[in-house]
């Protein structure tokens, strides 16, 4: 299992489709997961800081865990069929919630809650670069400019 930090929310163009860019933590593979416009929205405000005036539904989720004690263990990412991911939001005694992605780290991101994923799902669908090579990270951001979902499918 490989522990993921969020990197942002980008835009794929031509089509406007936001991707959700996460990074392994102790490697050079990078994971996009194309997300929906609530979601891509959801995850850059608590990014930037932007407390909206009455709680997003993952706002309300978190308050409702923090509520009833329940412990987040982790967010993981552990399969992806037909270029769709899959993830589980991980309690106290390996008691699992079926979760989409972004939802999950919507909420990873409000509680403070570790992003892991599988080796499998790296291995399909993560991109090696180097974060510090500038042309290289310039040459990424250009492929997410043009990338599509079924770029990913098998």
């Amino acid at each position: 299992m490989h522990e993921l930090r969020i990197v942002g929310v980008r835009v794929e163009l031509p089509t406007n489709q936001p991707i959700v860019l996460l990074k392994e933590v102790d490697g050079d593979r990078f994971l996009p997961i194309w997300i929906g416009a609530v979601e891509a929205t959801a995850i850059a405000y608590e990014q930037q800081g932007i407390t909206p005036a009455r709680p997003l539904t993952h706002d309300l989720m978190r308050d409702v865990l923090v509520a009833l004690g329940a412990d987040l263990q982790m967010i993981e990412i552990n399969d992806i069929k037909d270029a769709v991911y899959f993830a589980d939001l991980v309690f106290d005694g390996d008691v699992r919630v079926s979760a989409r992605p972004s939802d999950a780290i919507a909420l990873a991101l409000r509680t403070g809650t570790p992003v892991r994923c599988t080796e499998e799902v790296l291995d399909e669908s993560g991109i090696t670069m180097s974060e510090d090579d500038d042309d290289e990270v310039e040459k990424f951001r250009a492929f997410l400019d043009n990338v599509t979902p079924e770029d990913f499918a098998e």
